[in-house]
């Protein structure tokens, strides 16, 4: 595709990221109540958030360990919200709270790094700097792209 003499790779992860984000957004547009309450404003940037993960990983593909973990773990808590709203019927779900065995102040460095990159705990060092790397590149392009997007429907 060209424009303006400038072409634009159409296959690339910034472009495949936006169109999938973009249309997960006009989705949720359709559904938007009338007068949000805080909680509903809430559980809406909750869903942005979700979406921007969820298309981000879904952009890499399977080839990177980070985007395989993001998918499974959305998949894994979408199974488990349905089977809470089967089973709860009305009832309040419970937040469970993590418990971790060390001290964030013990960890090592490379420990800290297993914690922020998903997938990570299972990679020995060489494999975490190339997924953390990957991982950093995909974010600022996650970012890029939703600063495009306010930018452009902001005016």
């Amino acid at each position: 595709m060209a424009t303006n003499g400038v072409t634009l790779n159409t296959n690339s992860r910034k472009i495949r990221f936006a169109r999938r984000f973009i249309s997960i957004l006009l989705k949720m547009r359709k559904t938007r109540p009338c007068s949000p309450s805080i909680e509903d404003v809430r559980k809406r940037s909750q869903r942005i958030k979700i979406a921007a993960y969820s298309s981000m990983a879904h952009a890499v593909g399977p080839r990177r360990a980070w985007s395989r973990a993001v998918l499974f773990k959305l998949r894994s808590r979408a199974r488990h919200q349905s089977m809470m709203t089967r089973r709860s019927f009305g009832l309040q779900k419970k937040r469970f709270v993590k418990n971790n065995d060390i001290p964030s102040g013990q960890l090592s460095q490379a420990d800290r790094l297993r914690q922020l990159v998903p997938g990570g705990k299972a990679m020995d060092m060489s494999s975490l700097l190339e997924e953390t790397a990957d991982y950093i590149s995909c974010l600022a392009t996650q970012v890029k792209v939703m600063q495009t997007i306010a930018d452009r429907f902001s005016k």
